[in-house]
C-alpha cells in the first residue's frame, strides 16, 4: 500500500513539475532591428514552429511567403534558442516564452554586417 502511494504521489508531482509547454503552431507580432551603423527598421515577424520533446522545428521570416529554415532549435523550460543559417545570413535567437507570448533577441550576421533585433510575438488564434 505505501509503495503504491508513494508511486501515485511522484506521479503526480512530475506532472506538476513538467507544464505542458508546446510552441507548436504559428506566432505573429512584430520586431525591431537596430543595424551596427544604428539605423533602425520595424516589420512584422512571423514564426512557424513545431516542437517534438525539446527540439524545436520549423522557419521564421517577415510573412508566410518569406520563411527561413530553423537550422537548430530547443527549448528548456521557458527558454528558447533557434538558430538560422540560410544564403550566407546567420540568425541567433534568444527567446522567453510567456504564455501564449514569445520575446527576446536576435543577433544577426550577413556578409560581415551585423545586426540587433527584438522580437514580440504571440501565439495566433
Amino acid at each position: 500500500m505505501r509503495t503504491i502511494l508513494c508511486i501515485l504521489m511522484l506521479g503526480a508531482l512530475a506532472l506538476v513539475a513538467a507544464p505542458d509547454t508546446n510552441v507548436t503552431g504559428k506566432w505573429s507580432g512584430s520586431f525591431k532591428m537596430t543595424r551596427s551603423d544604428g539605423e533602425t527598421s520595424d516589420g512584422p515577424a512571423l514564426l512557424l514552429l513545431k516542437q517534438a520533446g525539446s527540439e524545436i522545428t520549423g522557419s521564421v521570416g517577415p510573412t508566410q511567403d518569406e520563411q527561413h529554415a530553423i537550422t537548430k532549435g530547443k527549448i528548456e523550460g521557458e527558454k528558447i534558442s533557434l538558430l538560422v543559417e540560410d544564403d550566407g545570413r546567420t540568425i541567433k535567437f534568444a527567446l522567453l516564452l510567456a504564455a501564449d507570448r514569445i520575446t527576446g533577441d536576435a543577433d544577426v550576421s550577413h556578409e560581415g554586417e551585423t545586426a540587433k533585433a527584438k522580437i514580440d510575438v504571440t501565439r495566433a488564434k
